[in-house]
C-alpha cells in the first residue's frame, strides 16, 4: 500500500512543502472552537461564541477563492505573505477586543479579517500538480494530503481545548497563529516548488470561465458533505451527553476521522480502471447511504461502527472532487478552483452545526441525526444531477 506514497517524496522538494502545509493547516481545525473556547470562557456567551466563530468560516469561505485566484496569477509566495499578515492582525484583534470587553462590533470586524487566512490545501495540491505529471501519481498526492487533513482535524481540536482551557482562553488561538506563520512563510520560501504565475501579458479567465458547470457541481456536492460533517459533530457531542458518557464523544469523531484516514489511503494507492468522473459519482452515492445509516442508531457501541463506516466513504468523495478540479480547471486557475472546493466544505461545515443546535434542543440528539442522513443523501443527489459535467473527465489512471 505505502509504495506509492514513497515514489511521491522522491520528488525534489516535495516532502518539504507538504509538511510546511501540515504546520499550516494546523489553524482550520482550531479556529472554530479556539473562538468559542475564548468567548465562552471570557464572558459566558456561548450564543456569542458560536455567532463570532460563524462570521470567521464564512469570512474563510470569501477570502479562500480571492486569495486563490491572485496566486494564480501572481504567484504563491507574492501573496501569501499579506493574507497573513491580515489573518495575524485579525486574530490579534479578536483576542485584544474580547479580553478588554470592547464593543462587540469590533469582535464580528476582527472576525472577518481573522478569515484572511489562506487556504493551505490548495496550495499545497496546486504544489502537487505543478511537480507530478497528470495521472495515477498526482491522485496518489491528492489522496495523501487528504490524509493530512484527517490528520489535522483529529490533533487540532484537542490542541486547541488543552490550551485555551489548561493555559490561557487566548492561547488555544495564538498558537493558530503561530502554526500559520511558521508553516507559511516555510511555504513561501520553497520557491523551487511554487506553481509558475500567469504571463504578465496573458488575460485571466474570468469569473464565467473559472466557475464552469463542474466546478460548480463539485463544489455544491461539497457544500452536502460539510453540512454532514458540521452536523454530525454536534449531534454527536449532544448524543453522548444525553446518554450520561459525554467521553465517548471525542473517541467516537476520532473513529469516524479513523475510517476516513484508512479508506484514503487505500484509494490513493489503488491502481483504478475506472473513469475519474464515474468514480466520483459512485463514491458521492455511496457517502450518502453510508449518513442514512445514522438513522438506525440506537446505543453509543452501535454509532460507534455507524461512524467507522461512514467515515470510509469521506476520503473516496474529497479525494475525487480534488482529481476532478484539477481535470476540469482552465490553466492557470487551479488553486482558485481549489479554493471554490474548500469553500463549499466551510460553508457546509458552518450552516450543518448552526442547524442541529435548535433540531437537538427542539428534538434532542438522536432525532437530529436526520440532519446529517439528509444532507448525506442531498450530496449523492447534487453529484447525480450534474453527471453529465462529470462522467467523461478524468483519464483512467492506469500506469505510475
Amino acid at each position: 500500500m505505502f509504495g506509492p506514497y514513497s515514489a511521491l517524496f522522491r520528488v525534489d522538494g516535495s516532502w518539504q512543502f507538504s509538511s510546511a502545509g501540515f504546520v499550516a493547516r494546523l489553524p482550520i481545525s482550531m479556529m472554530g472552537i479556539g473562538t468559542v473556547l475564548l468567548i465562552s470562557q471570557t464572558t459566558g456567551r456561548y450564543a456569542l461564541a458560536g455567532a463570532v466563530a460563524g462570521v470567521i468560516a464564512l469570512s474563510s469561505g470569501v477570502f479562500g477563492p480571492v486569495s486563490g485566484r491572485l496566486m494564480d496569477r501572481f504567484g504563491q509566495a507574492r501573496i501569501l505573505r499579506p493574507f497573513l499578515l491580515a489573518y495575524v492582525v485579525g486574530v490579534a484583534g479578536l483576542i485584544v477586543a474580547v479580553r478588554t470587553e470592547a464593543p462587540v462590533w469590533t469582535w464580528f470586524l476582527a472576525a472577518v479579517v481573522s478569515g484572511a487566512v489562506p487556504q493551505f490545501g490548495s496550495l499545497v495540491r496546486a504544489r502537487w500538480a505543478a511537480v507530478l505529471p497528470a495521472g495515477a501519481a498526482r491522485q496518489t498526492a491528492f489522496a495523501f494530503e487528504s490524509v493530512v487533513d484527517e490528520v489535522v482535524f483529529v490533533t487540532g481540536p484537542p490542541l486547541v481545548t488543552f490550551l485555551a482551557i489548561g493555559v490561557s482562553p487566548a492561547a488555544g488561538l495564538m498558537a493558530a497563529v503561530v502554526f500559520a506563520l511558521t508553516g507559511g512563510l516555510a511555504l513561501a520560501a520553497l520557491r523551487r516548488t511554487e506553481p509558475a504565475p500567469a504571463p504578465k501579458d496573458s488575460v485571466h479567465p474570468g469569473f464565467r470561465a473559472v466557475m464552469r458547470p463542474g466546478l460548480l457541481v463539485v463544489s455544491l456536492t461539497m457544500l452536502g458533505a460539510g453540512a454532514v460533517f458540521g452536523s454530525v459533530e454536534v449531534t454527536v457531542i449532544a448524543y453522548a451527553d444525553e446518554l450520561g458518557a459525554p467521553a465517548w464523544a471525542g473517541a467516537i469523531l476520532a473513529v469516524y476521522a479513523g475510517g476516513s484516514l484508512l479508506a484514503g489511503l487505500a484509494y490513493g494507492a489503488r491502481q483504478w480502471r475506472r473513469e475519474l468522473g464515474r468514480r466520483f459519482l459512485l463514491a458521492a452515492v455511496i457517502f450518502g447511504a453510508a449518513a442514512t445509516m445514522l438513522l438506525a442508531v440506537n446505543s453509543l457501541p452501535l454509532l460507534a461502527v455507524v461512524m467507522f463506516v461512514s467515515g470510509m466513504s469521506i476520503s473516496p468523495v474529497l479525494i475525487g472532487g480534488t482529481s476532478l478540479i484539477d481535470s476540469l480547471m482552465p490553466p492557470g486557475t487551479l488553486t482558485e478552483g481549489l479554493a471554490w472546493v474548500s469553500t463549499g466544505l466551510i460553508l457546509g461545515v458552518t450552516v450543518g452545526a448552526a442547524l442541529s443546535g435548535p433540531i437537538i434542543d427542539a428534538f434532542g440528539a438522536q432525532r437530529a441525526f436526520v440532519l446529517p442522513a439528509m444532507a448525506g443523501v442531498s450530496t449523492g443527489v447534487i453529484a447525480l444531477a450534474g453527471s453529465r459535467w462529470l462522467v467523461g473527465r478524468g483519464s483512467v489512471m492506469l500506469a505510475r
